[in-house]
């Protein structure tokens, strides 16, 4: 079996909006996956440089699918041990909730393994 790895990253400024309202971060974190494979998250990496907890939520087809709370100005690591299947024409987004007028830059590495 051939996989091929993808990955949503970057460095991004940021206001909030309020932790109850993730937005789209930048249309650079979408992906939608190609038709004639199927795709897994494995893992998401991220930093906060703000000095207040922020989100990122891991959207599906506009729906939230995943929560990485990140702590003021840390950093998180968590390797996706819970996968699941995303067919062909499923889309994927990085959104960001943050306390209301809280601006900072989220740093994030989400891998993803075409199969």
């Amino acid at each position: 079996m051939h996989s091929t790895p993808r990955f949503l990253q970057g460095v991004f400024a940021f206001e909030g909006k309020g932790l109850d309202q993730p937005a789209p971060v930048s249309p650079e974190l979408s992906y939608v996956v190609p038709d004639g494979v199927s795709a897994q998250a494995v893992y998401f990496r991220g930093g906060n440089a703000a000095a207040e907890l922020v989100t990122v939520v891991l959207v599906r087809d506009g729906k939230p699918m995943r929560y990485f709370p990140i702590g003021a100005k840390g950093d998180v690591h968590v390797p996706l041990r819970v996968v699941e299947d995303l067919l062909a024409g499923t889309s994927i987004e990085l959104w960001l909730g943050a306390p209301a007028g809280v601006s900072g830059t989220l740093i994030v590495d989400l891998g993803l393994v075409e199969i």
